[in-house]
């Protein structure tokens, strides 16, 4: 029998959080005291104003695969021959940093703010930060999954260290959920993470960013060899982060990923984390000869 943090563990994997609040669902919907012509309007407006965007933005079919949405359903938002779900309209809205109300407004209004100074879309901070990261689905589809991520860290000194990792594909992203769980052989020490990121290809390398999610958490950067047609079985590559103890100091370690098989349940898949003695042969041998080849720790900074 399961443990409750063990089934909790097991809910955050397998439900899907995409689903809009109800709140968001009903935000648009129409009062019944709202007139036919009303309602028209917001909808020419709507759709002069996503036209608007995409005049400044350029390419129509690179804004659909950013925001993930099927080509020639956005045209019909184009048009004005079909509404976008309330789910749909709040990611065209986050993708053009604007407010839902905003896409709804006077086109003349929005026009103002799109030649402003103020509002330079593409040019924002956390704008020019995703932008390596958005219209990646069609790179990364045939890595979406769950795997088991291997790496020696200095935290777990002489051992290997698995993780739970699953990459999925999210309002437009191929996002990173990852989860840690170690216990000291005397049971006195326990560590349990938990990350989520953004994944990216670049020059034919993955790229995975991840922030723990606690409020002083680390960042941490793996970067891995994409796989051959032949082979999705492992991912090669390196992993940067913090170690937690003795002391937090920064480090690099080779790490691999291995593909879980679609029969092994989630169950299965925690149970799996943990910490293994370098020579374990609970450990897969083609990860192990990888990590002791020739040392798994890179490099290990440590304070002056």
């Amino acid at each position: 029998m399961s443990s409750n943090w063990e089934q909790e563990e097991i809910d955050r994997f397998t439900l899907d959080s995409n689903c809009a609040k109800l709140s968001e669902l009903t935000l648009f919907a129409p009062k019944s005291r709202q007139s036919a012509k009303g309602k028209r309007h917001m909808n020419d407006n709507f759709s002069e104003n996503l036209r608007l965007l995409c005049a400044e933005h350029g390419s129509i079919s690179q804004i659909c695969r950013e925001i993930g949405i099927n080509r020639q359903q956005f045209n019909r938002y184009l048009n004005g021959s079909s509404m976008p779900s309330a789910h749909n309209l709040r990611r065209i809205a986050r993708h053009f940093d604007l407010s839902e109300k905003q896409l709804f407004g006077d086109p003349a209004e929005l026009d103002e703010i799109l030649r402003s100074e103020d509002h330079l879309i593409g040019e924002s901070t956390s704008d020019s930060f995703l932008a390596p990261y958005r219209g990646q689905q069609k790179n990364l589809r045939r890595y979406l999954g769950f795997y088991h991520s291997h790496f020696c860290t200095p935290s777990w000194e002489g051992k290997i260290f698995v993780s739970l990792v699953r990459v999925s594909e999210k309002d437009g992203y191929v996002t990173c959920r990852s989860y840690e769980n170690a216990v000291s052989v005397d049971k006195s020490i326990r560590q349990v993470s938990r990350y989520d990121g953004l994944v990216t290809m670049r020059g034919n390398r993955i790229y995975v960013t991840e922030h723990e999610r606690t409020r002083e958490g680390c960042v941490a950067q793996t970067i891995l060899y994409s796989a051959h047609r032949q082979q999705l079985k492992y991912l090669r590559g390196v992993t940067m982060g913090v170690a937690w103890r003795p002391y937090a100091h920064p480090y690099a370690a080779k790490a691999i990923w291995k593909r879980l098989d679609e029969r092994v349940t989630a169950r299965e898949a925690l149970e799996r984390c943990g910490t293994y003695s370098e020579k374990s042969l609970q450990i897969d041998p083609t990860i192990r000869n990888y990590l002791s080849s020739p040392s798994g720790v890179l490099s290990s900074g440590k304070p002056m």
